[in-house]
């Protein structure tokens, strides 16, 4: 039996739809159904259910954006950076396996090879690397806390899409917004996620640290002109002229824009489709 923590979340919903569509046996918990943020019910929990496997999609994401985050800095330092560390006590415990759903925004732009971060490298928008948002540095710090985990993949996402019409959905915030802000990124189709991941316990691939992103990066500007290009909108947009601009106009905290490079997972025989593949595949469901 698979476990999912935060399965009534954005991300944690996908895995439980996904396992259920393979008839894979899972269960989806809430906190509402059990306080698995509680040391002691978790690792009785483990002991009585013994699941297979854990995934720990459960975390804290700030709503309607990660602004959120910086008026709720206590629950955004628990959900990201305690958490994580209490499911690794109980998981070691009991010598569960698990997989734990991390974030790419704890870097900026591209490093000097121009390539892509890699998971060597040590992120350069958190606590330890400032200036950057709280959320970012909650979630750097929640890597830190699994560092040498027994047993643990960490599995880092990085603005996540598909064709499904949600506020999470990065291809649906475009169109809700008249001026954005131009910057390149990795994205992570959501559901290629859901399944790569997945597969890293299926394939039994050497536990530790991935970016599991679409290979290839793209700018705000190419997603909008496939947006058009789908018929999903006529408007016109327009863009703030800087970051800056956007931050004294629209933003509360820096936002990570970066690139990261996937070719671990991929060469562990986990594949992922271009980024441009499956955002076009997205938008084309999407106006269907």
């Amino acid at each position: 039996m698979i476990a999912i923590l935060g399965a009534t979340g954005y991300v944690g919903s996908h895995y439980l739809s996904y396992l259920r569509t393979r008839g894979i046996a899972c269960e989806g918990l809430s906190r509402a159904e059990l306080d698995y943020a509680d040391f002691s019910t978790f690792l009785g929990w483990l002991k009585d259910r013994r699941p297979d496997f854990v995934i720990n999609a459960a975390g804290y994401t700030g709503k309607p954006n990660v602004d959120a985050c910086e008026l709720n800095k206590a629950e955004c330092l628990f959900g990201n950076a305690v958490l994580p560390g209490r499911i690794r006590q109980a998981c070691e415990e009991t010598k569960t396996p698990w997989g734990h759903v991390s974030s790419g925004c704890v870097f900026q732009g591209r490093p000097s090879d121009n390539l892509g971060w890699t998971e060597d490298d040590q992120p350069n928008f958190s606590f330890r690397s400032p200036p950057c948002s709280f959320y970012s540095g909650t979630k750097a710090l929640g890597e830190e806390m699994l560092r040498g985990a027994a047993n643990c993949y960490v599995w880092r996402l990085r603005v996540p899409f598909n064709h499904e019409d949600s506020n999470r959905n990065y291809l649906t915030k475009l169109l809700q917004y008249d001026r954005l802000l131009d910057v390149e990124n990795s994205l992570s189709h959501l559901d290629d996620y859901v399944a790569a991941t997945f597969a890293c316990w299926e394939k039994q691939i050497p536990f530790g640290l991935y970016n599991v992103v679409n290979p290839g990066a793209v700018t705000t500007l190419q997603v909008v002109e496939w947006i058009k290009e789908a018929g999903l909108t006529a408007k016109e947009f327009s863009f703030f002229e800087s970051e800056r601009e956007f931050m004294q106009e629209a933003g509360r905290t820096p936002r990570s824009s970066c690139v990261l490079d996937s070719s671990k997972i991929i060469d562990a025989g986990v594949p992922l489709r271009p980024v441009e593949e499956a955002c076009r595949d997205s938008l084309r469901r999407m106006a269907n």
